[in-house]
């Protein structure tokens, strides 16, 4: 395949994201096909490698594809793809073995994997290593990324736009990068496959790293893409309080084994919220932090798992052991103090459960894909299993595909990067970025209203208008880009929250405190302008 002023650059699959569900597609493929992934950041800084507590997973005698189903429903509140999530569930077993394969550490007990146990799960059914699974899944994956002929990897690059081909067909047929020097390049494609995580850090307050921002979401919506359910945004009950410091998550199993969370007098609150208390499934536990917090006027709530031996928290939890001594917290002898933020998106571009979206040769795996599994709102460690169960499906299906012949692409263009000369649209990129995030944090957070919504459609509708006004000068800058992607996603969660009058999972408006015995995913598209609720 060539451009049309006569250079290659082409590849078999293009995947924009390296976090686990772009690796292990890219890894699937390789054995047959020439693999691009591009990642805005450095290899490694995916959220995924930020993922602690593991990957759910039906491994112990007593415990059942059924029971796995029922509990994912259940915290979905049955908003679930019933055929998605049972398919996700019933192969589990085998994504977990295709990443012991991979030379995947799972840590181990007596001679047997160790499970454990988090909020919603009924069973003991979560493989990880020690209390990082991300980064020991990603490590694995990554030495042989790296050492694959077939794979190669561009860091630091932004995707601005999607390449259409066939109008007629609605086809996409490669990407249009961006460098921090303002210098494009044109991919052409067989397979696209977008692996960009989700949206959380469009929230002031989020666990997830900075640069991911779910660009495939935009990138997919103006191609026409369907996307749904981006109402419900997952918020973690316990990231730790430290002011003026990077977030950190203290995981879901700090409560599965033991862990409790009390008020600053060391009242044990949960259980007059939820006959489960701490092991209830996360939004309920984010709601009644955060109603804690408003009602007692505190920035924080205390979990405390010092009541377990010192050596058992040291030996379940060394990298949060570690992490909190830096912080000056000694966990084995006294609480953390912890409040929610921004986790996961449960929505997403609309996908099959093989990633193949509503344009052909697009497709769309991870948190950034919507499938259904987890209704309106996650069970925990059901995301790197949907992560490598769709990466595996789709895999199956670009390699039954036929390649791309005879397709020929604009020549790449260099432009004008936003420098610190040009220090005040710098400085306004800056301030915009800051204002989506508090605008979003405060008026689209855990607790909702149409006042609210209304209030933060507006303002962001102004910022979308600066942010527009600044492309016509700087039309693919690399922060710029980022900047539109995210000022489009904030609309795009605004709207599909405005869309549904209820209150469901991690979607919580006080005009609209109780459930639909009705209801269905909120579906949006940007080629129609249709906008619904299924029933």
């Amino acid at each position: 395949m060539m451009f049309s002023d006569g250079t290659e650059d082409y590849y078999d699959v293009l995947v924009i994201g390296a976090g686990l569900a772009g690796q292990t597609l890219a890894l699937s493929v390789a054995g047959e096909k020439r693999v691009l992934i591009v990642c805005k950041s450095d290899l490694g800084s995916a959220a995924s490698n930020y993922a602690q507590g593991g990957i759910s997973a039906v491994y112990a005698d007593d415990d059942t594809h059924d029971k796995h189903v029922s509990d994912t429903l259940i915290a979905g509140c049955h908003l679930n793809d019933i055929d998605n999530t049972r398919y996700i569930v019933e192969n589990g077993r085998k994504a977990v073995d295709w990443l012991i394969e991979q030379g995947v550490p799972f840590t181990k007990q007596d001679g047997d994997y160790h499970l454990t146990r988090e909020g919603g799960h009924g069973e003991r059914r979560i493989l990880h290593v020690d209390d990082m699974t991300g980064r020991g899944i990603q490590t694995s994956l990554t030495s042989h990324l790296l050492s694959h002929p077939n794979i190669t990897v561009l860091e630091n690059c932004a995707v601005t736009d999607l390449i259409r081909g066939d109008a007629e067909k609605n086809t996409c047929i490669g990407a249009v990068l961006i460098d921090l020097k303002g210098v494009e390049r044109r991919i052409a494609a067989s397979f696209t496959v977008l692996a960009t995580g989700g949206v959380g850090p469009i929230f002031s307050h989020t666990t997830s790293p900075a640069q991911s921002i779910g660009d495939g979401i935009p990138l997919a919506w103006r191609m026409g893409c369907r996307v749904a359910n981006l109402e419900f945004m997952q918020f973690h009950p316990t990231c730790m309080y430290y002011p003026g410091g990077d977030a950190f998550l203290i995981t879901e199993a700090v409560r599965g084994e033991g862990g409790i969370l009390t008020l600053p007098d060391g009242y044990r609150f949960m259980a007059d919220y939820d006959e489960r208390a701490e092991l209830a499934p996360r939004d309920v536990v984010s709601r009644a932090i955060y109603s804690e917090m408003k009602k007692n006027g505190i920035p924080s709530v205390n979990l405390d798992i010092s009541h377990k031996p010192a050596e058992f928290i040291k030996g379940h939890f060394p990298n949060i052991y570690q992490k909190c001594l830096e912080r000056g917290i000694d966990m084995t002898k006294e609480p953390i103090p912890v409040t929610p933020a921004s986790h996961y998106t449960c929505g997403g571009v609309y996908a099959e459960i093989d990633g193949r979206t509503d344009v052909d040769r697009l497709y769309c795996l991870g948190e950034a894909a919507y499938t259904g599994l987890h209704g309106a709102n996650r069970l925990a460690s059901n995301s790197l299993l949907e992560c490598v169960v769709m990466a595996r499906a789709a895999s199956l299906d670009i390699l039954s595909g036929s390649d791309l012949l005879n397709v020929s692409l604009a020549p790449a263009k260099q432009h004008p990067h936003i420098m610190a000369a040009d220090g005040m649209k710098r400085d306004a990129m800056v301030l915009i970025k800051q204002e989506i995030r508090t605008v979003m944090w405060n008026y689209v957070g855990i607790v909702r209203s149409l006042d609210s919504l209304h209030a933060a459609r507006r303002r962001i509708d102004l910022l979308h208008s600066e942010v527009e006004a600044m492309l016509t000068s700087h039309p693919h800058s690399f922060d710029l880009s980022d900047l539109h992607n995210m000022v489009v996603t904030a609309r795009i969660v605004i709207d599909s929250a405005l869309l549904r009058s209820e209150s469901r999972g991690c979607h919580y408006n006080s005009d609209f405190p109780n459930s639909r015995q009705e209801s269905g995913p909120t579906v949006l598209c940007l080629a129609d302008q249709h906008a619904s609720v299924a029933a």
